[in-house]
C-alpha cells in the first residue's frame, strides 16, 4: 500500500505534504524535501524496524511505501481523531462498542484493519472528511 504526497515551491524552499497524515516537511531543493519525507514519516510512527521509502512521480508529485503498514493506519487514525477532538472513549461509542480497548488497538498499530473496518473506524473518527484512496500508477502497472 502507497499513500500520495505532494511538492510545491514555498520562496526559497520546498514543501512535501502528505495530505492523508495531514503532514507536511520542507527542505532547501526539490532533491533534498524527498528525504525529509521519509524521515517525517519514519519520525511519526517511531517504531524500530520500521523504514519508509519514497517513489518520486511525474511533475513533482510522489508516493510512500512502508514496511509496515499497521503503524502508519495507526498514526493516521490518531491524527484524525485529534483533529476532530474526539477521545478514545468517543471513537468507541460512535462504532458502537462497550470498549475502547478494541479501537485503541487499531490505533498503537497492533491489529490491521480490513478495508471496510478502516473505512467505518475513519467514519468515526471523521465523520466529515472523505478520505480518498487512489491506484498507485506504478502499481497500476505491474498488475497488467
Amino acid at each position: 500500500m502507497r499513500f500520495s504526497g505532494i511538492t510545491s515551491r514555498d520562496g526559497r524552499f520546498w514543501l512535501a505534504e502528505i495530505p492523508l497524515l495531514d503532514a507536511i516537511t520542507q527542505g532547501r531543493s526539490k532533491r533534498e524535501v524527498l528525504p525529509m519525507v521519509k524521515d517525517l514519516v519514519e519520525s511519526l510512527v517511531g517504531r524500530p524496524g520500521f523504514s519508509a521509502h519514497v517513489h518520486p512521480l511525474p511533475h513533482g508529485d510522489f508516493e510512500v511505501s512502508v514496511s509496515d503498514i499497521r503503524p502508519v493506519i495507526g498514526l493516521l487514525l490518531r491524527r484524525q481523531r485529534a483533529r476532530s477532538g474526539l477521545t478514545l472513549q468517543e471513537v468507541a461509542e460512535r462504532l458502537g462498542a462497550s470498549s475502547r480497548n478494541t479501537y485503541a488497538r487499531y490505533e498503537q498499530g497492533t491489529s490491521q484493519p480490513t478495508l471496510e473496518k478502516l473505512n467505518q473506524l475513519l467514519h468515526a473518527v471523521a465523520p466529515d472528511q472523505d478520505l480518498v484512496l487512489h491506484q498507485s500508477f506504478e502499481s497500476a502497472d505491474r498488475v497488467s
